[in-house]
């Protein structure tokens, strides 16, 4: 008997390690022994044509000035879209959750349904409101007498045009997480502060953001790591371009993979960007359990 209850937790999760272990940790390695070899088409027919190259696919990854640019983008997309998705979903969650109607409910249904949405089908609606000449934007700019914009053929204004699509694809998902954490909020707390006179704002600064601190903490931190990863909307949108001026991480990665083929190369620059999401988010927790202890 002592036996079989040991056991048994082994087979609850063993399943869970097997999958675990053959669709994640698997195709990690594969991955990396690819990045320190030459493999390209030719040696996916003939492994025979395989040679084993060392740390050179890295030291051309980090040497490649589109490589690097498409870092530089990486970062730009992350520094403006995680507080932007993080600021604006935790207001959109606020202001719902003050709502009792069933119009607030609604809007919950609203907000959320374009993180459900297929982003291509998004994707070609927001190419016409994007387009310079028959987009919904520009005209309604030179309706106020204003210039049009270039969208999607400047590479900062195509960069920041990328971010307002994913800002309004992100806010719905985190608007839920969001929710659900400010409704475990005892309602206490708000009493006792409303019997001390504390205002709308107090209360917001002294119970709800501190209460709320793991909620935001996780949101940062799975928001982060998506726009890392920032891929879908570059992929469909624009391609990288203008001038690579939308070219991401992920997306440079996929280019050189999928479409020229050069699968070390790709591979090797998959772990660069794989270290350095595992860097950030490092730092991201050192700081949060030091934030913690004070």
């Amino acid at each position: 008997m002592k036996g079989s209850s040991k056991a048994a937790p082994w087979v609850f999760i063993g399943p869970t390690l097997l999958l675990l272990a053959v669709f994640s940790l698997l195709p990690i390695l594969v991955a990396a022994g690819i990045s320190l070899t030459d493999m390209d088409l030719a040696g996916l027919a003939n492994y025979s044509n395989i040679e084993f190259v060392g740390i050179k696919n890295y030291i051309d990854v980090l040497t490649d000035p589109v490589f690097l640019k498409a870092i530089l983008n990486t970062l730009f997309y992350v520094l403006i879209g995680v507080p932007l998705v993080v600021a604006c979903s935790l207001g959109v969650a606020l202001l719902i959750n003050m709502g009792q109607s069933r119009i607030f409910r609604m809007f919950r249904v609203v907000y959320y349904m374009p993180s459900v949405t297929n982003v291509v089908a998004v994707a070609v609606v927001w190419l016409y409101l994007y387009n310079p000449g028959i987009g919904l934007f520009n005209y309604l700019l030179n309706s106020l007498g204003l210039g049009s914009v270039p969208w999607l053929t400047e590479p900062t204004v195509a960069k920041l045009s990328l971010i307002l699509l994913a800002l309004w694809r992100s806010i719905g998902l985190n608007m839920i997480i969001f929710i659900a954490a400010l409704q475990g909020i005892s309602k206490t707390y708000y009493e006792a502060a409303q019997l001390d006179g504390a205002t709308t704002w107090q209360q917001m600064r002294y119970i709800t953001v501190p209460m709320m601190r793991f909620a935001i903490f996780f949101v940062t931190i799975t928001t982060m790591i998506g726009w890392l990863q920032f891929f879908e909307e570059p992929f469909i949108m624009t391609q990288g371009g203008p001038l690579d001026g939308t070219l991401s991480a992920s997306l440079f990665i996929y280019q050189n993979g999928f479409q020229f083929s050069s699968f070390g190369f790709a591979a090797a620059g998959s772990f660069v960007l794989f270290f350095l999401i595992i860097i950030i988010t490092l730092l991201q927790l050192k700081l949060q359990r030091k934030q913690a202890e004070e």
